[in-house]
């Protein structure tokens, strides 16, 4: 490994990232410099072209413009707002129920749409208004409806874990969707325990009280919408077909009820929905295929087994390597999109942590729910920009209560890395 090509592709980047380049072209940009400076211009061009290409070439990858299309009918087609109710009917008659409602909804349409950013425009947009209307403080609000919205990236169906699975060499899609329940469902609790004690402190309200009848007929008018989760991740366990096409099947289901049924989805904004997700799906892809070619680069370099020595010399025991690689990931989630960092940082953590016997599966969880917590925060915090602007907040006023809600999202955090169980109990239970 020459450590000035490196330091050379790291300062480079550094640089992009903070002129306003984007992530995308800061990747390529700063990969292609550390090319030139290990192999002559003309094969570093090539490599560079060909590791793009070969990093999309992949069928698994597939299912993320399919997700990525039905999050976007159902963000629009009046799936949010059922899920809203049928949460109300569950968890609304609780001290602060309304912010127990935000987190719940949240997890549904995680669980549904696979998209925290969609998850915080689609829930916010709804829950915002109706808890301020009940007393509830604008920045609170908001905080609630970031944090809870991170969930559906590890509830599935989820993008980046099929991302991460890509980028570890083929560890089970079907697998990891099935690990992501129990780590998800504990964020989302840990987090309502924490919105609890402070509703409890400053006095919110329960939410509007609905009898047996307008419950039941809440629940019945949530079940189409919960259906899909049935319908894809029992498709897949099952082995009825693959995630790629649980994805196709997922955008069939949601057009089917957006616009057939519910009727909220018109024909005519069909167009603009397949422009937005094609939009989205190429912002996605241009991320993997830069990724792949910083990724190569690490690889030639032998970035991979050099921090993995240095890791292992640290010390040989599992927790403190954990602890270290969690700071790290926490670190880069600060910094850094979730798509690049699981591409870039997936081959060089796993391989140590193979060596230390922690699964594949186990490890995807933890690396997905670290960088997360990266999407609530400044400055490339995705999440907290759309949570804060659907609320009409700032992210100064928005920061202070949103501590104690990370201080509950990295309690989880600990819980998932160090009682695997919690993600490998349910992928052996169904014979993964």
């Amino acid at each position: 490994m020459d450590p000035l090509h490196v330091w050379i592709l790291l300062l480079v980047f550094a640089l992009l990232l903070l002129i306003g380049v984007p992530i995308s072209f800061g990747i390529g940009i700063a990969t292609l410099a550390a090319m030139l400076l290990s192999i002559k211009a003309g094969p570093a061009l090539t490599t560079m072209a060909q590791r793009m290409a070969t990093g999309l070439d992949s069928f698994a990858l597939l299912a993320i413009p399919f997700f990525i299309l039905s999050g976007q009918l159902m963000n629009r087609g009046g799936i949010a707002r059922r899920l809203i109710d049928f949460a109300k009917v569950l968890v609304g008659r609780f001290s602060g129920g309304l912010a127990f409602v935000n987190i719940m909804a949240a997890m549904f349409f995680g669980a549904i749409s696979g998209s925290a950013v969609a998850a915080a425009a689609a829930i916010g947009g709804f829950m915002g208004p109706m808890m301020r209307k009940e007393g509830y403080d604008r920045d609170y609000s908001a905080a609630v409806n970031i944090t809870s919205a991170t969930t559906g990236l590890i509830i599935p169906p989820s993008n980046i874990l099929i991302v991460y699975s890509m980028a570890s060499g083929g560890v089970s899609i079907g697998a990891l969707f099935v690990a992501g329940y129990m780590p998800g469902i504990l964020v989302g609790v840990s987090l309502m325990v924490v919105a609890g004690i402070i509703a409890r402190r400053m006095g919110y309200p329960t939410a509007p009280a609905l009898g047996f009848k307008q419950g039941f007929i809440k629940f019945l008018d949530a079940i189409p919408s919960l259906f899909l989760v049935i319908l894809v991740i029992g498709g897949i366990v099952a082995g009825y077909f693959t995630a790629t096409e649980a994805s196709a099947i997922a955008v069939l289901y949601t057009f089917i009820l957006s616009v057939l049924i519910y009727r909220e989805v018109r024909w005519k904004e069909l167009s603009k929905i397949l422009l937005d997700s094609a939009s989205t799906t190429a912002i996605v892809m241009l991320l993997i295929a830069t990724s792949m070619g910083m990724s190569w680069i690490f690889s030639f370099e032998n970035i991979p087994q050099s921090v993995s020595a240095s890791l292992l010399t640290l010390s040989s025991s599992p927790v403190v390597i954990l602890l270290i690689i969690n700071l790290v990931l926490l670190l880069v989630g600060i910094f850094m999109d979730m798509t690049p960092a699981v591409l870039i940082f997936t081959p060089i953590f796993l391989p140590v942590v193979m060596e230390l016997g922690i699964d594949p599966i186990h490890f995807g969880i933890i690396m997905v729910l670290n960088l997360s917590i990266g999407l609530c925060t400044p400055p490339v915090g995705s999440v907290l920009f759309v949570g804060c602007g659907v609320a009409g907040t700032t992210i100064a006023r928005v920061i202070r209560p949103l501590l104690p809600l990370f201080l509950a999202m990295l309690a989880a955090l600990l819980a998932v890395t160090f009682l695997p169980q919690l993600s490998l109990w349910l992928p052996r239970l169904f014979g993964y």
